[in-house]
Parts: structure tokens; C-alpha cells; sequence
């Protein structure tokens, strides 16, 4: 693979042509041996899923050239994308074809997914983080209708889309918007409450380099 600086790749990344195919399959073979890392916990992730969510992440990654800043390395950020496509199919697929009555408790660990606390941010942000999702586990357990949960965790952090949480909770489309918006207000103003600010959660979850 060539040695890159941040500025070589987003040239060679931003016109079509030679330079652009060779990048593209070095950032390929970078991302897919990055996934093989992180995906190795995973038994039931086969090459073939790893290869699937790096193409995704090459789509993403060129569609975000213009947001990226330059403030960490270019494949550091392009490997946050990737782990991020890959964890969020994961998601989807885990909930693809299990019915929402069989879902585990709403106040389950894994509901808010660990992921969200990145061990490389300062002590502070980190706190403030475990902070808010503890008032959200507690929020989502106790001050959420059985639907506003339902419906929150499967479109918010599961990941379904809302044609597919709609279908497995025999509602329509504006009937889950519904559920979605009163649960996002109770969310707020369980937060609020709590003393944590719509600020709070931007800055306790802001990326540390671009994401």
C-alpha cells in the first residue's frame, strides 16, 4: 500500500481515474483488515459480512470527503466509519426477524450500546456520558409507555427502519412518528430533570476527532 498523507488521499480520493481506483482498493484492503480486528469477537461474522460492510463504508466515506478535517489521520477516521457501518448491521440484522415482544427487558445493559462510551475521551466527557445513559436507562424503564419504549428502542437504537418497526408492532407509519416524538419529549424532560441539558448530551457525545 502507498504511504499516504491526509491531503494525497482525499486527492487521489476525490477524482476519478487511476490514482482514485488504487486508493480505493488500498483503503479497501485497510478497512477490511481494520473490521477483521474488530469483528473478531463476532463468530457468526463471515469474510463475505466483512467485505459487504467495507463496500458500505467506501460509499460513506466518499460521500464525507468534504466533512473530513483533517485533525486525526484519514484512515483513523475512515476506520471510525467502518466500525460504525459494521456495528450498526449488526444491530439490524440481530433484530431483523425477532418479534419486539421477544426483546429483552427495556432497561437491559445492552440497550444503550457500550459503544457509545469511547475509552480514548477524557475523564470528564466520559463521565458526563455513563451519566446520561444511566438517566436513560432509567428513563426509558420507568417513565416510558410499554409502545414509547417498544417503539424507541427498536427505530432509535436497534436501528430499524420505520417501515420495518411499524410492520412488527401492527401500527402504521404516522402512528409510530407519534410514539417516537412523545418518547424523545419524555427523554428530554427525564433529562432535564436530572439536571442534564440537550447541551450536556452534544458535548458529552460530540466525536473527539471527525466520526
Amino acid at each position: 500500500m502507498i504511504e499516504r498523507s491526509n491531503r494525497r488521499w482525499i486527492a487521489d480520493l476525490s477524482e476519478p481515474g487511476p490514482a482514485r481506483d488504487a486508493a480505493l482498493d488500498d483503503l479497501r484492503a485497510e478497512i477490511v483488515r481494520g473490521l477483521g480486528y474488530a469483528m473478531a469477537k463476532y463468530h457468526d461474522v463471515a469474510d463475505a459480512d466483512i467485505e459487504d460492510f467495507a463496500q458500505e463504508a467506501l460509499l460513506k466515506i466518499l460521500n464525507g470527503l468534504p466533512s473530513f478535517r483533517g485533525e486525526s489521520r484519514f484512515t483513523t477516521w475512515a476506520h471510525k466509519i467502518a466500525v460504525h457501518v459494521a456495528y450498526t448491521e449488526l444491530r439490524r440484522r440481530r433484530w431483523r426477524d425477532v418479534g419486539l415482544d421477544e426483546t429483552l427487558p427495556p432497561f437491559a445493559d445492552d440497550l444503550i450500546p457500550q459503544r457509545a462510551i469511547d475509552p480514548s475521551a477524557e475523564t470528564e466527557k466520559l463521565a458526563l456520558r455513563q451519566e446520561i445513559l444511566d438517566a436513560m436507562r432509567l428513563a426509558l424503564a420507568e417513565e416510558l409507555t410499554d409502545k414509547q419504549r417498544r417503539a424507541f428502542i427498536a427505530v432509535r437504537i436497534m436501528g430499524m427502519s420505520m417501515e420495518q418497526a411499524a410492520r412488527r408492532m401492527n401500527t402504521n407509519r404516522n402512528a409510530l412518528y407519534k410514539l417516537l416524538f412523545d418518547a424523545r419529549r419524555k427523554l428530554r424532560q427525564s433529562l432535564l430533570a436530572r439536571g442534564l441539558s440537550s447541551q450536556d448530551v452534544l458535548t458529552a457525545f460530540a466525536a473527539d476527532s471527525e466520526a
